[in-house]
């Protein structure tokens, strides 16, 4: 039979694929054989390399890399309205599974954005990724701590242990300056080594960027808005120094020009501080002046002065009553103030000036505002500026600033005094325990504890016995700091792990621990050393419930929801439940020993769940115990305060250095009321 002239071409196209196909099975079986050998061989080459870097010591580690980088974060602060539900959490189709062994939901891994991923952990990876995240995150806070722990240790042997008191001031240069592409490369942000001093001057040579349109979805849901708002704004920050990975750090001095204005749809200046990432009260500045009383001026100066003119007539003054003076020869004559001080696409030049008693801002050679200091900061505390926004700054110049350290101030020298010790632990049992979390660098925070609550009866009896709970710092010479600083008090307990926000919860387990095991407690109280207590009524309250019940004390929070979206979200897959179990506020709470010892053999076994909020993690173990092994009371009170202080308070948060030493003074007068004066 005679081929068509289609039929040759055909078949060689068809023996071709069957050829493709074989050499394609013949790859695949290969790969198969093959690509595990070389995953071994590329993991091996991966950890030599990675094991010269790790714990035992590389000049380059994660612990003394760049002061800038570690420890200032931070974001934009405040847009005219967050668009919060955008990054809101979708609820999964179906429930995860329970894991058996450790009594929660197994968790989609992804690799955590933190930290060095040394030889070691690269070793331990497959039990590694059979945990949690934030159990991840704790072994290597734990490996990151150790080396931060070894590099004190050995400072210490050589120094040959001195005493804070013999310490030598580190040097600092008394002018810094930095142009506009080294501050876009630090990420905004300049490093000031020692601080402000009172005379210090910071300049800053910018330009405000042209108004750009935002969408606000509060706006569009109004009657006639269409959503979008022209925005052009920018933030000069003081910032303290970041103890904690993953908080804030905190603003000393949050300066806020709106060119286009706010909700007010005016240009408007604020103001304020953060401190523990809680807002204080803005002070705004509109255009208006401030009065010219004497409690209202900073060092002579307004707060507020006046941008605009006064020759526009008012509404108190009728336009016949102002032509009726022209007429008669009485005109008025303006008084020419000024523009308000920024301009798009404008240069300005803003000096902002450390005076006696506050902050000065001056921009064009002229005073604009003034801001009073607030308790809970001081000059020294401002070893970072922040400028970020819509702005292009040229350069930055700081100069008059201090020559010493701040760790070696006299007034850290004078408060070293024998009289603050703490005592040694008592071998007798106690009536209750309490561990009080602080940071490395909180030193004038656990000061004004030992000055005030910490001299009550009950602790100076060892009726009652405090301790701090402190992990480690980014920075070696703060830990060196708080190493002296441990010794001569006898009253901090350092936790060798890399201090995390998320990581809080270890801490609690540690105060757990140590009111079990180093003293015999019948309860454990935990606090932030930033809440004071009026221990002599906490104890009349704990003795209200029998000896051998089951106690769980503080500000309790009922049938309260996790977030799904911003700062504080929480994933479906870290707690799938619509609510949390009732949980006590963080700042102050109370627990029974029978519960600590629970707690504590539940964390040993692994069988205890750790959560990235701490008070909410013993919430949940709390309620465990109270439906495994024994009823729980459950005591509410407001007067646990959880934000700043009220009347009668039990225990005050929020509350500044100066405000514990009011506090304190009032409570000797025999007075339980607020110092709120921050």
């Amino acid at each position: 039979m005679k081929r068509t002239k289609n039929e040759a071409p055909n078949l060689r196209r068809f023996r071709l694929s069957y050829f493709l196909f074989g050499i394609g099975v013949l790859y695949l079986l290969f790969v198969s054989f093959k690509f595990p050998h070389f995953l071994r061989i590329l993991s091996n080459e991966v950890d030599d390399r990675l094991d010269g870097v790790s714990v035992g010591g590389s000049e380059d580690s994660d612990v003394s890399k760049s002061f800038e980088n570690y420890v200032y974060e931070d974001a934009m602060h405040r847009r005219l309205e967050d668009n919060k539900d955008h990054d809101s959490l979708l609820r999964p189709n179906k429930e995860p599974l329970k894991d058996e062994e450790h009594g929660h939901e197994p968790v989609r891994q992804h690799p955590p954005r933190y930290g060095r991923i040394t030889g070691k952990i690269m070793e331990e990876r497959k039990r590694a990724n059979e945990l949690p995240v934030l159990e991840r995150m704790a072994d290597e806070a734990w490996l990151l701590g150790l080396k931060a722990w070894n590099e004190v240790d050995k400072v210490d042997k050589e120094s040959g242990n001195n005493s804070v008191l013999e310490g030598k001031a580190e040097s600092c240069p008394s002018w810094v300056s930095i142009s506009g592409e080294e501050l876009e490369k630090g990420d905004g942000l300049m490093f000031l080594p020692c601080g402000l001093a009172a005379g210090s001057s910071i300049t800053v040579v910018g330009t405000p960027r042209h108004a750009h349109k935002e969408f606000v979805p509060n706006l569009a849901k109004t009657k006639n808005g269409e959503g979008l708002v022209s925005v052009s704004q920018f933030m000069v920050e003081l910032q303290g120094l970041k103890s904690v990975d993953g908080e804030e750090p905190p603003k000393i001095l949050h300066l806020n020009p709106r060119i286009k204005g706010d909700w007010s749809k005016h240009p408007v200046i604020e103001h304020n501080t953060c401190y523990r990432m809680h807002w204080g009260k803005s002070q705004r500045c509109d255009g208006l002046p401030s009065g010219d009383e004497e409690d209202m001026l900073v060092d002579g100066y307004r707060r507020c002065e006046k941008w605009m003119r006064n020759d526009i007539v008012g509404s108190k003054e009728s336009k016949t009553a102002s032509w009726f003076k022209r007429f008669i020869g009485r005109e008025q004559k303006p008084e020419v103030t000024w523009q308000f001080p920024f301009i798009e696409g404008r240069l300005f030049i803003l000096t902002l000036h450390a005076g006696v008693d506050g902050y000065h801002i001056n921009v064009g050679g002229r005073h604009v505002t003034s801001f009073p200091y607030r308790t809970g900061f001081t000059l020294e505390d401002a070893t970072g500026l922040s400028v970020k926004g819509d702005v292009d700054v040229h350069s930055i110049f700081a100069t008059s600033l201090p020559t010493s350290h701040p760790s070696f101030s006299p007034q850290r020298v004078l408060e070293m005094s024998e009289a603050w010790k703490a005592s040694p632990l008592p071998k007798h049992p106690i009536r209750l325990f309490i561990g009080i979390l602080s940071a490395s660098n909180h030193f004038a925070e656990r000061m004004a504890v030992r000055k005030t609550w910490m001299q009550s009866p009950a602790v100076k009896s060892s009726d009652v016995v405090a301790r701090f709970f402190v992990a480690l710092n980014p920075r070696k010479e703060v830990n060196i700091e708080l190493k002296k600083e441990s010794a001569y008090f006898g009253d901090i307990v350092i936790l060798p792990f890399m201090d995390r926000y998320e990581l809080v919860v270890l801490k609690t387990v540690a105060i757990c621990e140590f009111g079990i095991k180093n003293v015999t407690a019948a309860h454990i109280m935990k606090i932030d050393d930033d809440t004071f207590i009026r221990l002599d009524t906490v104890l009349k309250e704990i003795v209200k419930f029998p000896h051998k019940k089951s106690l769980y004390m503080g500000n309790l929070n009922l049938g309260h929801r996790p977030l799904r979206y911003g700062k504080w979200a929480v994933t479906y897959e870290e707690w799938p439940e619509e609510v949390y179990p009732p949980y006590a506020n963080g700042p102050a709470y109370v627990i029974s020993s029978d519960i600590v010892t629970f707690i504590l053999s539940q964390h040993k076994n692994r069988k205890s769940r750790l959560f990235k909020m701490e008070d909410v993690s013993m919430g949940m173990w709390v309620e465990q115990y109270n439906n495994t092994v024994s009823a729980v009371q459950y005591s509410h009170s407001w007067k646990f305060c959880q934000y700043g202080c009220i009347e009668g308070y039990y225990t005050a948060h929020y509350q500044s250095p100066k405000q514990m030493i009011c506090l304190w003074d009032k409570l000797s007068r025999g007075r339980a009321s607020c110092c709120n004066f921050r």
